[in-house]
């Protein structure tokens, strides 16, 4: 309802109460008298009034509640408006106190730093004022330093005219002095020589007369067989290092063990005789003993013209080896092939010995013998007479020796070392050879004097193969300490390393380029990878056990063969296998071919030699490299 009809109808409401009542009270009494009937108008009368008087004071209480409500509504308005404005304004005061905020914080990192500013500026300023005055007295100081540098070079100039004369005559002397030097050590060597040669006379005829014993030649054979294994450089129990004459007289932890000239108090001699040395191996025999002793009690000396500090193994004659059955029972590992320049000879290893075969028959040809128990390398020189081994007894001896194959005579001792050798190879022109083995060294030598040039020993574990460039500059090695190296073949230098397989590296070849190098191992990979900076270029996978040996053709083709009983040809361009030769019965070993004449040759566990076709893939020969043993030949394609 509207606001302005509602105080009319509240008093018309009001009225109609009253006049209702006035009716009501007339009809009650119809027979009144006048008096009443004045009485009661003037009853209703006060009523009225008194109604009138009401509706007054509603009316009056009405209005005033309508002005008091006009007000409230126009409060109401404004503050409906103030609210709108309000929410209206309030985004942008939101915005201008996040914008307050963000100067606040800006101007308080900005004080921050610039305070940091002002205390670095301090702090460059007063480091320079100290530099400015270090610097200063630096001026001062070389200023000083200068004038006492002429003075003194005024002097030295003085001296130095004064001292030519003095040095010219001292050159003329020196040379003089040089001249007899070179006299002198020609004489001492002279003198040497002719008393080593003098006091070994003295020591034939001592030992003839049962009063030498010689250490090179009959003690350190004992010490080298049954001591060094357990008091070596490597491995020296009780710290007594037994490897050389002057390890063995230095003593050990518990001081000297030989007291010269007491055979029966000595330590050495008291151990040996009781059993207690060797420690957990057999005793030396009677025989032994008895030497050991006499050699203490004659002064434990040393033979006339023999290094102390050389290994045992160096100084005393090379023992002859076992004789190999003259027929085998049974087969062993084929552990070297190698073909002679024309490809008409196949040298194998056998049991302490080489074995020399015809390759168009299979036929025996040749038999070398007098060499460690295993042959683990062979290489023909370029001449095609000469043959180079590597071979070892293991944990007892290794040794690399040129051998003639015409006659099987040896050409050249190498070496002898203290444990197996496993690789060798000549060099390109045929001029040198290098081996290397057990002993972490790789060693090369001169052809025709057998001289050593040169020791490298930069491996932390055995060399396993080794290799020449094409053109003779550089070698190229694999090791069990899982890595590959080149080195510069003149100084011994390392020039990279690679470290790929991650694990043991059997076999390295040079491809033809001379920039590349392919290697093999136990991850069952290939890998090809710079010379320059040992970058791995590409990686030949496929196979199914470690490959053993690789090795590239001229044309850049390479042969490998591995423990899962194949032989392979790849294009080293693009890791392409094109051929896979397969069919032996046990792990191949080695591996080598001959282009001009189509022939590869395996050597397996088993004792297997197979010739194969190598571009057919068919196998032309087969036989078991041991002599004497029943054969079964296949002579499969011409």
């Amino acid at each position: 309802m509207p606001e302005r009809l509602r105080a009319p109808l509240v008093i018309t409401l009001l009225l109609a109460s009253v006049v209702t009542q006035a009716c009501a009270d007339d009809a009650a009494q119809p027979d009144a008298s006048i008096d009443e009937l004045k009485a009661a108008a003037a009853t209703a009368d006060a009523q009225r009034e008194e109604a009138s008087g009401q509706v007054k004071s509603t009316t009056e209480q009405l209005q005033q509640i309508e002005r008091e409500l006009l007000d409230l509504r126009r409060e109401l308005k404004k503050a409906q408006q103030d609210l709108k404005s309000a929410e209206e304004n309030l985004p942008k005061q939101q915005e201008a106190v996040k914008a307050a905020e963000t100067a606040k914080t800006a101007a308080t990192e900005a004080k921050t730093a610039a305070d940091q500013a002002l205390a670095d500026a301090q702090q460059r300023a007063t480091e320079a004022a100290t530099k400015a005055t270090e610097a200063e007295k630096a001026a001062t100081d070389a200023a000083t330093a200068v004038a006492e540098t002429e003075k003194a070079l005024t002097a030295a100039k003085a001296s130095v005219d004064a001292t030519m004369p003095k040095v010219d005559t001292l050159m003329a002397s020196l040379e003089t002095i040089q001249g007899n030097l070179t006299a002198a050590s020609e004489k001492l060597e002279t003198l040497t020589s002719a008393w080593v040669s003098k006091q070994q006379t003295v020591e034939r005829a001592l030992r003839e007369a049962g009063e030498w014993v010689s250490f090179s030649e009959e003690v350190a054979p004992v010490f080298n067989q049954r001591c060094v294994a357990c008091h070596n450089t490597r491995t020296a129990k009780g710290r007594l290092n037994m490897e050389s004459y002057s390890g063995l007289m230095k003593g050990g932890e518990s001081g000297e063990i030989i007291d010269p000239g007491d055979g029966e108090l000595s330590t050495l001699c008291v151990m040996v005789e009781d059993g207690s040395m060797p420690k957990d191996a057999d005793p030396l025999t009677e025989e032994q003993i008895a030497l050991v002793k006499r050699w203490v009690e004659l002064g434990a000396k040393l033979d006339a013209g023999v290094d102390p500090n050389k290994p045992l193994i160096r100084i005393m004659p090379k023992q002859p080896q076992p004789t190999p059955p003259e027929a085998y029972n049974v087969t062993l590992p084929v552990t070297a092939v190698e073909l002679n320049p024309d490809g008409s000879v196949l040298a194998t290893s056998g049991y302490h010995e080489v074995l020399l075969w015809n390759t168009s028959d299979g036929s025996l040809i040749r038999r070398i013998s007098n060499i460690a128990e295993r042959i683990t390398d062979l290489d023909f020189h370029p001449d095609g007479d000469r043959l180079a081994i590597a071979a070892g007894t293991p944990g007892q001896m290794g040794e690399a020796l040129i051998v003639k194959t015409s006659d099987g005579s040896v050409v050249k001792e190498l070496i002898t070392v203290e444990d197996a050798m496993f690789g060798i190879a000549f060099s390109p022109d045929g001029s040198k050879v290098v081996a290397c083995g057990a002993d972490r060294a790789i060693r090369v030598f001169d052809v025709e004097t057998g001289e050593e040039l040169n020791v490298i020993e930069d491996h932390a574990d055995w060399v396993m193969d080794i290799a020449w460039s094409p053109d003779g500059t550089k070698l190229a090695s694999a090791s069990r300490d899982k890595t590959a190296k080149v080195f510069d073949a003149s100084t011994g230098d390392a020039v990279v390393t690679f470290n790929k397989h991650g694990d043991v590296v059997f076999g390295v070849t040079f491809l033809p380029d001379g920039n590349t190098i392919a290697t093999s191992g136990r991850d069952k990979m290939i890998r090809l990878w710079t010379t320059e900076k040992g970058d791995q270029t590409r990686e030949i996978g496929g196979y199914g056990n470690d490959v053993f040996q690789v090795a590239a053709l001229p044309d850049g083709r390479l042969i490998s063969c591995s423990a899962d009983k194949t032989a392979r040809l790849h294009t080293s361009a693009d890791g392409k296998e094109v051929r896979k030769f397969e069919g032996n019965n046990d792990w191949i070993f080695v591996v080598t071919a001959h282009p001009e004449t189509a022939r590869l040759v395996t050597g397996s566990y088993d004792g297997e030699i197979r010739l194969w076709n190598l571009d057919s893939g068919e196998v032309v020969l087969s036989f078991k490299a041991a002599p004497g043993l029943e054969q079964v030949s296949a002579q499969v394609t011409p």
